[in-house]
């Protein structure tokens, strides 16, 4: 990274590596405490600064079988705890955090449709899932979530914010919505898609009309009190944007059984009328549309009062192709097209008054990518995963390089 010219590292702290049973009153892993203090002492002294992410999907075990995860508020107040630990462990050093990632990815794919872990949905969906209701569970986890997120802030600010003096935030996945045609029905629909990525509550207290009006008695509700914790409880937006896609009416869904795909009587699609969006990526979720990354951005300036917005995920995958030579895999042309393109409308969204202070890309290396496993690669630096994990960066890892030697000279910090 520091030969990259990077200055910065995002990464997220496991839970149970730090708390086996999940529970601060269970014990501490001293030895969890210690790889990450050993990771934080070294990016400070190459020059990087740490982002932590303090929950990236991972709860642990212990709570799943105590009390379900995110399905009980019983864990908000683990959570806080949890995050109380992070804080005294290494909030001397850390000034960037990050309570969750994604509240609306764990909602969907975990509770929903049953993909990610523990894998929950609706019987009569037959996907596989080990029990659950799409209708209720993605919401009330959801709902969950917000809530850990706002105690662990209120925390932070109360405790540790003024002799630490780092900021905290969180992390939000929100695609762009382009609707499918210029029909009030139409424009009405991409509103209510970006309405269910559940940027409102930490805003403005509560979620927004459509939800309510449309998920009825199945979308839980904040009392006053955690109205207001909730209320602006953010230093800056962590951002994650990847893909774009059209939305039109879906009058058809008004008598569907209820679940959180079809609530929003919205039908998202990348083609429409035969005219795609955009290229796809190799995920069959990632339309690429740099277009709708300044699209997004200034929506949220006008939207919620221009808050300060760290982009803390945009990238694109390809497939992991074993007929192609080691050579032939570093070649990803495609990705610095991806990065070019978003970086030009991030800069253009940036000279209209977005106040966004800084960019990671996702991602530094090729990962496991949840229910993918390795057959994706999103890296910078391709990992082989036959030869002992060796790395080797791709054509994007020295375009980047130059990019930021480049930038840097141009840059005011």
């Amino acid at each position: 990274m520091k030969d990259m010219n990077m200055d910065a590292y995002r990464f997220s702290i496991s839970w149970s590596r730090v708390l086996p049973k999940g529970k601060l009153s269970a014990g501490v892993n001293h030895v969890g405490i210690n790889y990450y203090n050993n990771l934080i002492d070294e990016l400070l002294a190459n020059g990087l600064q740490p982002y932590v992410t303090i929950f990236h999907w991972d709860v642990p075990q212990a709570l799943e079988d105590e009390y379900e995860g995110f399905l009980s508020p019983r864990i908000v107040d683990d959570f806080r705890d949890y995050a109380e630990l992070c804080f005294k462990e290494f909030g001397d050093r850390v000034k960037h955090w990050i309570t969750l990632n994604e509240p609306w990815s764990v909602s969907v794919n975990a509770y929903a449709k049953g993909k990610f872990a523990p894998g929950r949905c609706s019987e009569w969906l037959k996907l596989n899932c080990i029990g659950g209701d799409s209708g209720t569970e993605p919401y009330l986890t959801a709902h969950n979530q917000l809530l850990a997120h706002s105690a662990a802030v209120k925390l932070y600010k109360t405790k540790y914010q003024a002799s630490q003096k780092g900021i905290i935030g969180i992390t939000l996945l929100s695609h762009w919505f382009v609707p499918a045609s210029k029909e009030t029905s139409d424009c009405d629909a991409a509103q209510r898609s970006i309405d269910f990525m559940y940027m409102d509550p930490i805003t403005k207290g509560e979620y927004p009309k459509s939800m309510q009006f449309l998920v009825g008695n199945r979308l839980p509700k904040f009392s006053k009190e955690e109205s207001e914790q909730l209320k602006g409880s953010f230093d800056f937006l962590g951002l994650n944007y990847y893909s774009s896609s059209y939305s039109a009416y879906a009058p058809q869904l008004c008598g569907a059984r209820p679940t959180l795909q079809t609530d929003a009587l919205v039908n998202e699609t990348y083609h429409h009328n035969g005219k795609p969006l955009g290229p796809m990526a190799a995920s069959d979720w990632l339309c690429i549309y740099p277009r709708g990354f300044r699209q997004l951005l200034l929506y949220i300036k006008n939207q919620y009062n221009n808050p300060v917005i760290y982009i803390t995920e945009n990238g694109r995958d390809e497939f992991n192709d074993p007929t192609l030579s080691l050579e032939e895999s570093l070649i990803d042309t495609y990705r610095i097209d991806y990065f070019y393109r978003h970086l030009y409308y991030l800069q253009s969204a940036i000279k209209d008054g977005v106040n966004v202070k800084g960019y990671f890309a996702w991602s530094l290396l090729d990962n496991f990518e949840w229910e993918s496993g390795f057959s994706l690669r999103f890296g910078l630096i391709f990992v082989d995963f036959n030869d002992g994990l060796k790395r080797h960066p791709k054509l994007s890892a020295h375009w980047f390089k130059n990019f930021l030697k480049k930038s840097n000279k141009h840059m005011v910090y």
